[in-house]
């Protein structure tokens, strides 16, 4: 699990591999992750957009841009926090993802850039 806070925003990352979905013959590997926003501020926030940087051991890597989170815009209050759970398929047993969310201050309409922690995606079958 990794964390990070960025202007009062707290990002934290749990991940999971998915073996039932995964196809090792075939380079196909799926990882879930948990992410749990936490407004440590004292205003309201708006989750808007999310930019992804994705890489695989074997050297590729692609971005990910759009708006919201699961199809979510969320609003999160001071003090509460937002948790949702996605997935990125590799096509190797490793790799890492980091990126950025861009949020809204509700009560100034001011623009927020949190941080989202690199994080590493392992097969456990690698560790061994």
């Amino acid at each position: 699990m990794v964390q990070q806070v960025t202007e009062g925003v707290s990002v934290t990352v749990e991940t999971f591999y998915q073996p039932a979905q995964s196809n090792p013959l075939s380079s196909e590997y799926l990882f879930a992750y948990r992410i749990t926003i936490e407004n440590l501020g004292s205003v309201p926030i708006k989750l808007l957009r999310r930019h992804w940087h994705i890489m695989d051991s074997n050297g590729s890597y692609r971005e990910v841009e759009g708006d919201g989170v699961v199809g979510q815009q969320p609003v999160i209050e001071p003090g509460a926090n937002y948790q949702y759970v996605s997935a990125a398929n590799l096509r190797s047993e490793m790799g890492k993802m980091y990126g950025t969310y861009q949020m809204e201050n509700l009560y100034n309409k001011r623009l927020l850039t949190v941080t989202i922690p690199e994080f590493h995606l392992i097969a456990p079958f690698k560790l061994n």
